[in-house]
């Protein structure tokens, strides 16, 4: 058989081969549509439902929204509107954290980059175990510490342990390293600007991707922390939302039948859930262009 003939015969089995992957790709996203997207659509429109329409309903049909507007009313009624108090609670202790974040993180991983000194390597690493480390296994020291001071209870005892972000401090550190040039900044030297000059003026401007990428990562997991605020704080009135919802599902008469005949039901929860998650979004909304470029920044050398 000659090259031409070979070379015919071969070309029928192209397409065969794209349809294949064509199919193992529409298998792949269909399965991540049923278990990502099928339940986030389940629970948008679960809020919009009656209890009995959300039990005995067709799971993907729209309720009303009259009924969308009574169960925010629920909602916002339940405790003399704690809801609003818990979101208010969640915006202060996670702005506050991540004001502080900000002005800690930045200026360590530009020292940790930008300097030499003994320990150095040794304070990188600690970096790196603290940041691998569940912060749950954090609960417990950090509850004896904030004790000894009489901090327990207080805004604080949520915040400083939310400031202090070691994966802040190593994205930075990765920033500095790899993507601001070394030669604008001796210039700035060699022109007469102090240390802490050269940082604010030229290297602050440059960073400002990753600073963006730091505040996103830090807002998110302040904001989704359960464990530490449902620990440190002993009041209703202080706790922010995601701890609150656990109340909220407490007072739900199908987890909960001692509840009375003030709890609320099920699409409500539904609704408070999608209320406590709506803050990220939009923040992710408005950064999201800030996002990429800092998660590529760093992933060529100078």
């Amino acid at each position: 058989m000659s090259r031409a003939q070979q070379r015919t015969s071969r070309r029928p089995r192209r397409p065969a081969r794209r349809t294949s992957y064509r199919l193992l790709a529409g298998s792949v996203l269909t399965v991540f549509v049923v278990f990502f997207v099928l339940p986030v659509l389940w629970l948008l429109l679960a809020a919009t439902k009656t209890d009995d329409q959300l039990v005995h309903g067709q799971p993907l049909s729209f309720g009303s929204w009259s009924t969308l507007a009574d169960n925010w009313h629920a909602l916002t009624g339940f405790q003399d509107g704690a809801i609003l108090l818990w979101l208010g609670n969640s915006a202060l202790y996670a702005v506050v954290s991540l004001v502080i974040t900000l002005c800690l993180s930045v200026p360590a991983g530009y020292a940790l980059a930008m300097t030499e000194f003994r320990g150095r390597k040794t304070l990188l690493v600690a970096t790196l175990v603290v940041m691998l480390m569940p912060s749950a296994t954090l609960v417990v020291p950090l509850f004896m510490e904030l004790n000894a001071v009489h901090l327990i209870g207080t805004m604080w005892s949520i915040v400083l342990p939310y400031a202090f972000y070691p994966f802040g401090v190593y994205l930075t550190y990765i920033y500095f390293s790899t993507a601001v040039p070394k030669d604008l900044l001796a210039a700035a030297r060699i022109d007469g600007c102090s240390e802490f000059g050269v940082f604010r003026l030229v290297a602050l401007p440059l960073a400002t991707p990753v600073i963006a990428l730091v505040g996103f990562f830090s807002f998110v997991a302040n904001w989704t922390n359960y464990f530490l605020p449902y620990v440190m704080l002993p009041e209703s009135g202080q706790l922010p939302v995601q701890v609150g919802i656990g109340t909220l599902l407490s007072s739900v008469p199908q987890f909960n039948p001692t509840v009375g005949s003030l709890a609320i039901e099920r699409p409500q929860l539904a609704l408070a859930t999608l209320v406590a998650i709506t803050p990220v979004l939009v923040v992710f909304l408005f950064a999201q262009r800030f996002l990429v470029s800092g998660m590529l920044a760093g992933a060529t050398k100078e």
